[in-house]
């Protein structure tokens, strides 16, 4: 049988295909080291046991002596006291694997140069984008907000600003038509980052645009999370694409067993389209994100089309993230071109970004800050609820003092562990007056709050220690702007499709949630 010739499209969407076994994908992640070392320790007791009975006793003694010295040492860190129980846990019951690898994690054997990129790029970028009147402006009409506002502009250097139009997506399925007729009208440049493509309908359409506005001259750049060289992609995806005139990077692709740099990852999704309209949320370019593919059900999840001068700030995050592994620092003539305002789009957005490197838990503050000042209510959607003491306090302390505090998470799980792990902070937030909800049709993928009628956020920062700590994240906070009844209204119709969890379910989840959530709840930091 003669082979039949691929049409343009079916190329484009066959670009990407499944790269890696599960076996590989074991091996070159995180469980693969923990694994490896927890096997060493194994192989080093049996070896005393067999070869050096007579010394076993100094050899337990040395182990007392190690658990006992790697106690102290992290009563007197400064990190997290959650993470501390997980790291103290471990030790304790594997002396020698775990204090390897809380030493071989926390002396940043791989990551001091891309720590020390980072902050390069993060100090040339800070005079690009001057401040603007919004600045002040968003300060006087929000007093509440005066202050997160402050921080994000002084100590992380993003600005506010007006006349700004945002477009709230209630699906991914309306999401993808809006970004293909932004990335046809493209004249300049088009820029993606997103932690996940994946070969089908959603990606082969985003593709063929791509192809055709290589041709008429756009410059065009893609930059995806480098798990997916494991996950995802296939070994050919970098240079097919680069044959087509299209510039692809991975973000730290992973080396396994050599460096912590894979612990931080680029969980960003940002599209931006000659610097006057940029997209982010949770839609990832996948067929799960816009209901062609149901591995768990309905999909829901959110995204926001923002367009004026704010898409500059997303266009200098994805900039700074592209040249993380060049020398020289240059943000070119991209960030030159003058963004036309829009008039009559009223209220203020600040996006802004999250860099697990610079131990500014921006994510969290901001969230944070959001239900310190409710008054009437703070409505959450989340995929997953994995907190510290400090964000699930912050909730509880709302709720007592009469905020309506509603979080939507999923039904149907996508990872069985961080749902039995959710489940262990149900009880206690229920008790303190926490709504929770979960979405009946399937998964909900969505990153968003939204409070009182007058202020949200939509972006890519879930509740869990690996967003809040460990991902390179980023979204848009937003004040007084119309869409803010639309992400409310949206939470409204949500609802209707959910089931909510009573304090006799929180109380008896079942014995399984219960098994898992009990054995993981020590090692949550590290998940």
């Amino acid at each position: 049988m003669i082979p039949q010739k691929e049409s343009p499209s079916e190329k484009s969407r066959r670009l990407l295909r499944r790269g890696k076994s599960g076996l590989l994908r074991l091996v070159f992640s995180r469980a693969g080291l923990v694994a490896l070392l927890l096997l060493l320790q194994v192989g080093l007791l049996l070896v005393m046991s067999l070869k050096f009975e007579d010394y076993l006793v100094h050899y337990y003694g040395a182990f007392s002596l190690l658990s006992a010295a790697m106690v102290l040492y992290l009563l007197r860190t400064d990190s997290d006291p959650s993470a501390k129980i997980t790291w103290l846990v471990l030790i304790l019951l594997a002396p020698v694997a775990g204090s390897l690898l809380y030493m071989y994690v926390h002396t940043d054997v791989g990551h001091r140069a891309l720590k020390a990129r980072v902050r390069q790029l993060t100090k040339a970028a800070r005079p690009v984008l001057p401040a603007t009147e919004a600045d002040g402006a968003l300060a006087r009409s929000f007093p509440a907000d005066a202050g997160i506002a402050r921080y994000l502009r002084d100590a992380m250097g993003f600005h506010a600003y007006d006349r700004t139009a945002i477009r709230y997506f209630p699906l991914g399925d309306d999401f993808l038509p809006a970004l293909l007729a932004d990335l046809e009208q493209a004249r300049s440049f088009i820029f993606l980052e997103y932690f996940i493509i994946e070969e089908g309908e959603m990606w082969g359409a985003v593709a063929d645009v791509l192809e055709r506005k290589v041709r008429e001259g756009v410059e065009v750049r893609v930059l995806c999370d480098g798990t997916c060289e494991f996950t995802k992609l296939h070994r050919s995806f970098l240079r097919e694409l680069g044959e087509k005139g299209i510039q692809c990077r991975l973000f730290a692709p992973i080396r396994p067993f050599i460096s912590t740099h894979y612990n931080y990852r680029d969980h960003r999704k940002i599209a931006v389209v000659d610097g006057r309209v940029a997209y982010t949320g949770g839609v990832n370019l996948a067929d799960e994100y816009i209901n062609r593919a149901h591995p768990f059900g309905h999909w829901k999840d959110t995204a926001i089309r923002v367009e004026g001068e704010a898409a500059r700030s997303f266009l200098l995050m994805f900039l700074q993230l592209w040249q993380v592994e060049e020398r020289g620092v240059s943000f070119g003539p991209y960030l030159q071109q003058p963004v036309p305002p829009v008039p009559e789009a009223p209220g203020y957005v600040i996006p802004y970004g999250d860099c697990p490197l610079d131990n500014q838990p921006v994510g969290e503050w901001v969230y944070t800050h959001i239900l310190n000042v409710a008054r009437d209510y703070v409505h959450i959607m989340t995929p997953y609820l994995i907190l510290d003491d400090k964000l699930e306090n912050a909730l509880k302390f709302a709720a007592r003092r009469g905020v309506d505090v509603s979080i939507i998470l999923p039904h149907i799980p996508d990872k069985k562990i961080p749902f039995a792990l959710a489940k262990t902070h149900y009880p206690a937030l229920v008790e303190s007056g926490v709504k929770i909800y979960e979405y009946v049709p399937g998964f909900l993928h969505a990153k968003s709050f939204v409070s009182d009628g007058v202020r949200g956020v939509v972006g890519t920062i879930n509740l869990d220690y690996r967003s809040l700590s460990h991902h390179f994240e980023c979204g848009a906070y937003l004040c007084g702007t119309p869409c803010i009844g639309d992400i409310e209204a949206d939470f409204r119709e949500t609802l209707k499709r959910c089931r909510r969890v009573t304090a006799q379910e929180a109380a008896h989840p079942g014995l399984y949630w219960r098994l898992v959530g009990t054995l993981m709840k020590p090692f949550a930091p590290l998940l």
